[in-house]
């Protein structure tokens, strides 16, 4: 596999206005290999005027694209989702290449992405308002939803294509332009896609895609700028809130998909083997670096012991290595930073008294990686409690009735997932009642779904992104009394 020829083929360069070109100045930043930390590509490094240049774009574009018929954007949207499902593996090399998934986690958030793309193709065509007669029928009441206008969307790291999709999609079917600023670290995904949306018929100006190792000085008068009327973001709780702060001058409309702690509950009458199954795939989806992975493990007393040996079992035997190797089901964290992070977590419980049943120790050589570990005897007191690991560490705490699940569940500032194993089915709806979550997966350990609302409560953000409620988040209604 020719993984360096594979990059070599992605665009480098700003996509503003439907047109690849250089920063201000040339200047340019790099990309990583995290297996490696080696460095595999440069890619342009934009100024505040390069900012200013694709909201300019965007704006420019606005009028035409949101009179464009919806059929007319659905298409492009469509044909977008066939481009990007034809070319999976090209992108699923690039992907990895520059995050450090496995292949096979690669391609299978491609084929998550690209179902963006065909969901919102088929909501272009189903914005809808009402009609109504007047309590006193003498007018006639008329809502309608148009498009809010240019978005600014700010996308992380962990998920370099399907954090863009799911933003840029319902933003176009709505009759939006955008400005897209992808994460540092993975930007070529993007760029990829930038090429790809172009190719299946994008008009320029609709779609801009601005590169920066800045992104505060480049991205701030863009916020400031009263030309914008959306900012999406998906990303830590620190950044968001400052986010939010900034945009309140501009009064923007506001989405936010932030951290999470989220728990992930078994209880005594679970099954125990869909239990481990539905915890390796909430802990090791993506090496544990989503929003949604399972960060605390509350299990009933009975079965504690059990659950935290088959884990352990599971969990040892991944294979470890760079996610371009055949085989390997574990790759690097994204970065040094990341994975010192993990390590400390890890450090900070033990020294505590937790017993690691797995991993635990950062191994010799190049790249960022973690082994797979589990945690039992974890004391309230450790920070792998209250702060999201974003790693592959699994902390076991235990309950005995479940009110105290409940409680140990909800006691958090974060509430996007969470997840429950039980087979009793009145607990199942007092679970999901309880639980102060966005989103809640039941006897399942994913939940992500293009056709479902994604997104969370408390310091986990605002808004919804995939299914009916997504493209809400690009319409404005507008209100029309009509005199007879």
């Amino acid at each position: 596999m020719d993984a360096s020829g594979i990059i070599d083929r992605v665009p480098k360069q700003l996509f503003l206005g439907g047109q690849w070109c250089d920063a201000v100045g040339g200047v340019t930043f790099g990309v990583e290999d995290p297996a490696t930390g080696e460095q595999i590509a440069r890619v342009a490094d934009a100024t505040v005027a390069d900012g200013t240049a694709a909201l300019d774009a965007a704006v420019a574009a606005q009028p035409a694209w949101a009179a464009t018929a919806p059929r007319d954007r659905g298409e492009i949207l469509r044909r977008a989702f066939e481009m990007v499902t034809a070319r999976a593996d090209e992108l699923a090399v690039v992907m990895t290449s520059e995050m450090g998934k496995p292949l096979a986690e690669s391609r299978a958030e491609i084929a998550y992405g690209a179902e963006f793309l065909r969901w919102f193709s088929e909501e272009a065509v189903r914005i809808a308002g009402r009609y109504s007669v007047a309590p006193n029928g003498a007018t006639r009441l008329l809502t309608l939803k148009q498009p809010v206008g240019p978005c600014l969307a700010i996308t992380p790291w962990n998920f370099p294509l399907a954090m863009g999709t799911r933003k840029i999609a319902p933003a176009l079917a709505a009759g939006c332009t955008m400005v897209v600023k992808p994460a540092g670290l993975t930007p070529l995904t993007m760029l990829w896609l930038a090429g790809v949306m172009a190719e299946a018929g994008v008009p320029d100006g609709v779609l801009n895609v601005v590169t920066t190792a800045h992104t505060g000085a480049v991205m701030g008068p863009l916020i400031a700028d009263p030309r914008l009327r959306k900012l999406t973001f998906t990303g830590s709780t620190e950044v968001g809130r400052s986010l939010v702060e900034q945009s309140a001058q501009g009064l923007l409309r506001v989405s936010m998909e932030l951290g999470g702690n989220a728990p992930f509950l078994v209880f005594e009458d679970a099954d125990l083997d869909a239990a481990v199954d539905g915890a390796m795939l909430a802990k090791m989806r993506n090496t544990g670096e989503a929003c949604t992975a399972a960060n605390r493990f509350i299990v009933h007393e009975s079965v504690a012991d059990e659950f935290a040996r088959r884990l352990a079992r599971r969990m040892g035997a991944l294979r470890v290595g760079p996610g371009l190797e055949d085989g390997v089901e574990v790759g690097p964290l994204v970065d040094a930073a990341q994975r010192d992070t993990v390590a400390a977590l890890v450090a900070d419980a033990v020294a505590q008294g937790a017993t690691a049943l797995c991993g635990a120790r950062v191994p010799d050589g190049p790249g960022w990686f973690y082994p797979p570990t589990v945690l039992t005897g974890v004391p309230a007191s450790a920070r792998v409690r209250t702060e999201e690991i974003f790693g592959p560490v699994a902390p076991i705490f235990s309950f005995a009735t479940e009110a105290e699940a409940l409680a140990l569940a909800n006691d958090t500032e974060y509430g996007l997932v969470a997840y429950a194993f039980t087979r009793d089915h009145a607990r199942v709806v007092r679970v999901y009642e309880a639980l102060e979550t966005g989103m809640v997966g039941i006897n399942q350990g994913i939940v992500s779904n293009p056709a479902a609302p994604f997104g969370g409560v408390k310091a986990s953000g605002f808004g919804r992104e995939g299914g009916t409620e997504g493209i809400e988040e690009y319409l404005e209604t507008k209100y029309v009394g009509l005199a007879l």
